[in-house]
């Protein structure tokens, strides 16, 4: 089989980067200034928050997704499949994260600020961080092998 077009490869490298970016920048600054929004303005603050995070980074997430279950199948012959194998596993945790850790605290929180909940959150989050920053390793690796010598 034919592997993925270069664009296709770029374009998961490029959603890689971007949601590991986007998830110290959630890490270090956004979710622990949680706990400053006022008791009175919070359950606004969270719904917006969830709303507008959730379009940037689910279409994000989708593709890369979609482009890494491509890169399995049509992978070039110099990318080794277990990176390849490594890479969805840490998607699968980040997805498996986010629906069963992160989700659910939002929920409580977007009723208002509780503080439990938040600090499980922040804490939570570092399994998203990890696996993030791990598959942008990854896929920084994938494109050095995929690139001609």
């Amino acid at each position: 089989m034919k592997p993925i077009p270069k664009v296709t490869f770029c374009i998961h490298l490029a959603a890689t980067l971007a949601m590991t970016g986007i998830i110290w920048f959630i890490q270090v600054v956004h979710y622990p200034l949680f706990d400053h929004v006022p008791t009175v303005a919070f359950h606004a603050y969270e719904n917006d928050h969830t709303r507008l995070t959730t379009m940037v980074v689910i279409p994000l997430m989708l593709i890369e997704t979609l482009t890494g279950v491509l890169l399995f199948w049509r992978r070039p012959a110099s990318v080794p499949r277990s990176l390849v194998l490594v890479g969805l596993g840490l998607l699968g945790v980040i997805w498996i994260s986010t629906a069963l850790l992160q989700v659910p605290q939002h929920l409580i929180l977007a009723q208002g600020f509780h503080p439990a909940a938040h600090h499980f959150l922040v804490t939570s989050n570092w399994i998203r961080t990890v696996a993030w920053s791990a598959r942008s390793l990854l896929v920084l690796q994938m494109t050095v092998k995929a690139a001609p010598s």
